[in-house]
């Protein structure tokens, strides 16, 4: 079982990528901070409860974090997850209460005293981590390998340099990104725009009769409208839980060593990452990127795990 603990904004596909985490025994998930992203603090942090109390999974602590990004005011995402960030999920409010300690503090603590490094995923803009590493710089020799969605080795998102994540909170990334962390891995959108919720493939979900399939179809289906509109796909890319997939069957995606840099000064650029594949800057390579995906075997995994779910 490899330790976990994940850091999300949910958010429809941050809920896909918990609950398949949550389905999944090589993963030991130790526990999920939450951050402001797609929707506020508040929010993410009731949605990431609701889906673990969907998951059968009432135990796993669930720590919230930082209100805002560093330096630069809130931008939420309600225009593609709708007003509670997962749009199209009928699901009652948590009764499971928050962890009682911060999401920085239960990085470092948790960090610090693991008999073992900890793996992170990331989903969601970094300013927790970020913040972890300002106030507890040793926490990098306790972090296994962290693994996020975020950024882009082409275009954005949000602007035409700038994926969500990453320009809500382009400093934090940067911090990270520059940290010293072990092993790095970026999935970004030029990965996960190949990763498509057809409706054939939303229909296999909904085939497995459960509520998790239906709760995650209606999601798939409500969130997949503002890029079929935007587009022109046949369904919306499933962002986070690509790293959830890494984390379990890497060999869907083909990855190379790159040097990662985040713009944080130039008003065109800002929150864009420079992703230097052939080695230009003669930088010494700080991630493994990801430039191809098993689309079919992702949609197989995910399938597969979600019907574990009775």
């Amino acid at each position: 079982m490899r330790p976990l603990i994940i850091d999300c904004d949910p958010g429809q596909d941050d809920a896909v990528a918990l609950l398949l985490a949550l389905a999944s025994p090589e993963l030991q998930l130790l526990g999920i901070t939450t951050v402001a992203g797609n929707v506020s603090v508040q929010q993410t942090s009731s949605n990431a409860r609701r889906i673990c109390e969907l998951a059968g999974h009432p135990q796993v602590g669930v720590y919230a974090g930082c209100p805002r990004p560093l330096l630069r005011p809130l931008e939420t995402a309600e225009q593609v997850h709708g007003k509670t960030g997962i749009d199209g999920a009928d699901l009652p409010e948590p009764k499971m209460p928050l962890g009682s300690i911060h999401a920085v503090q239960y990085l470092i603590d948790t960090l610090m005293a693991a008999p073992a490094p900890i793996t992170l995923a990331l989903l969601g803009p970094m300013t927790n981590l970020a913040v972890a590493l300002v106030q507890q710089p040793q926490i990098v020799d306790h972090i296994e390998a962290l693994v996020f969605m975020g950024g882009s080795a082409f275009e954005g998102n949000v602007t035409p340099a700038a994926e969500f994540n990453i320009l809500t909170d382009p400093h934090a990334a940067q911090v990270v990104l520059s940290a010293g962390i072990r092993r790095v891995v970026m999935l970004g959108l030029n990965v996960t725009h190949q990763v498509i919720s057809t409706p054939e493939r939303i229909e296999r979900i909904r085939a497995l009769g459960t509520k998790v399939g239906q709760t995650v179809a209606a999601m798939l289906t409500f969130y997949g409208k503002f890029d079929i509109e935007r587009y022109g796909l046949p369904g919306g890319p499933l962002h986070d839980p690509c790293v959830i997939a890494y984390l379990l069957e890497p060999h869907l995606f083909q990855t190379q060593p790159c040097y990662v840099e985040v713009e944080t000064a130039s008003p065109l650029n800002l929150g864009r990452t420079v992703v230097d594949r052939w080695g230009a800057s003669g930088q010494p390579a700080n991630a493994q990127v990801a430039f191809g995906v098993n689309a079919q075997g992702f949609y197989d995994l995910l399938t597969e795990r979600l019907g574990r779910y009775q």
